[in-house]
């Protein structure tokens, strides 16, 4: 797979974070001692601040989570959004590049990914709703992806929202395995899933 310029394709170029500190701080001390084995003064010296200082920003370590959340979910989401306007409408292009997106999130952004598949057993119930339909929204993009390749003949599997939920748990779990400094590049990770997705669907060329 080649990338081509930002313009086009902008949903596979990946910056640094550019959370804001408070953000920053508790992603890496979530994911260094989980969410109930962090504590609120933990972030706020990693961040640079008081603990009063922090509440000003965040009034709770679950305010905490829950930005860090939601940032990560939109995010993953615009990328997912990106990637299927510019595969335009054929049934394959829309879903090679919907699982291409999610291979490349959870390599790219691979600490808010885990954190955000983890800690969802820490998650107060007055956001659990707004949390789950973030991930409702993007398994639905994979399943309608699938749906449309099966009735366009391009997909045989006779259950296109199982292979979806298969895929999807596929992807993320590569947040939980993926090293930057490994055997394989992210293109390499890329084509090696990819075609396991294709066989999971059923992939028919024609």
């Amino acid at each position: 797979m080649t990338a081509a310029g930002p313009q086009t394709d902008g949903w596979r170029v990946y910056g640094p974070r550019a959370l804001p500190a408070p953000l920053e701080a508790a992603l890496t001390a979530f994911a260094e001692h989980g969410y109930d084995g962090t504590s609120v003064r933990d972030i706020a010296g990693r961040a640079g601040l008081s603990v009063p200082g922090l509440y000003h920003h965040y009034p709770s370590k679950q305010s905490l989570l829950q930005g860090l959340l939601d940032l990560t979910m939109r995010d993953l989401l615009e990328r997912s959004e990106q990637a299927l306007a510019q595969a335009g409408t054929d049934p394959v292009a829309r879903f090679d590049a919907l699982v291409e997106s999610l291979l490349r999130f959870h390599m790219a952004r691979q600490q808010q990914a885990f954190i955000a598949s983890s800690e969802i057993r820490s998650i107060d119930e007055d956001y659990r709703t707004t949390y789950i339909g973030h991930r409702d929204r993007e398994q639905r993009m994979v399943d309608d992806a699938i749906i449309a390749g099966v009735a366009s003949g391009d997909f045989t599997t006779a259950s296109p929202r199982g292979a979806g939920r298969a895929i999807t748990t596929m992807c993320i779990g590569v947040s939980s395995w993926y090293r930057p400094d490994g055997p394989m590049s992210p293109d390499e990770v890329v084509a090696e899933n990819l075609g396991f997705a294709r066989a999971i669907v059923g992939y028919a060329p024609r």
